[in-house]
């Protein structure tokens, strides 16, 4: 049972723990290095490794994270966006391709500019992905395949999704042809269960 201790231990924050009808209620959490999920266990960025992951945990999370920055035309969220990368690789690698943005779950989707300017959330980042990948049996490099097919569904959904610029007469992904069908957003709820569903067809038993 995690106690008070433990949490101050493992995370440098503040914690407590309260009692009703004499059963622990999870202790409380004020700052440090955790975040609160919706299963209600606490998520330390310094030690994901000790995480319960559960798929319904990041189907939710990525359900609800947009891509973009939300700067596309409609939500679309990264959980449709796996569910079709997963889709366009080779059947051996659709696990990877579908949880190839996994760690989003729980460092959000931040655009690959302000990544490049943000070296220590690059650090967390890949901790936390290599801990997410980990837990599905999946190893810490993607394959080739599935950073193929990510770039495939990024010329799509900038095509289907966000204005036009003058850099798509450019060919600002060279060598990069978009999906021949048009990308139509899901709300969070579908997206879900769609990302769920993917899982149960492609997950070993």
């Amino acid at each position: 049972m995690t106690t008070s201790l433990d949490l101050i231990a493992t995370t440098g924050c503040k914690a407590s723990v309260e009692t009703i009808s004499g059963k622990e209620k999870p202790a409380k959490v004020t700052g440090g290095t955790s975040i609160l999920t919706s299963t209600g266990e606490y998520f330390d960025y310094l030690a994901p490794w000790k995480y319960h992951f559960t798929i319904e945990n990041i189907a939710h999370a990525l359900s609800h994270a947009c891509r973009f920055a939300g700067q596309c035309s409609d939500f679309y969220s990264v959980a449709q966006h796996s569910v079709l990368v997963s889709r366009i690789v080779p059947p051996e690698h659709a696990l990877a391709g579908l949880l190839h943005d996994a760690a989003e779950a729980f460092c959000g989707d931040v655009p690959k500019p302000l990544k490049a300017m943000l070296p220590d959330y690059q650090q967390i980042y890949y901790r936390v992905e290599v801990a997410t990948l980990h837990a599905f049996g999946l190893p810490p490099d993607l394959p080739a395949e599935v950073k193929q097919a990510d770039m495939t569904l990024l010329a799509t959904e900038r095509r289907d999704l966000m204005p036009p610029t003058p850099d798509d007469f450019d060919g600002w992904l060279p060598g990069i042809e978009p999906l021949a069908g048009r990308i139509f957003p899901m709300i969070p709820s579908v997206a879900e269960a769609w990302f769920l569903m993917r899982y149960r067809e492609i997950a070993k038993p």
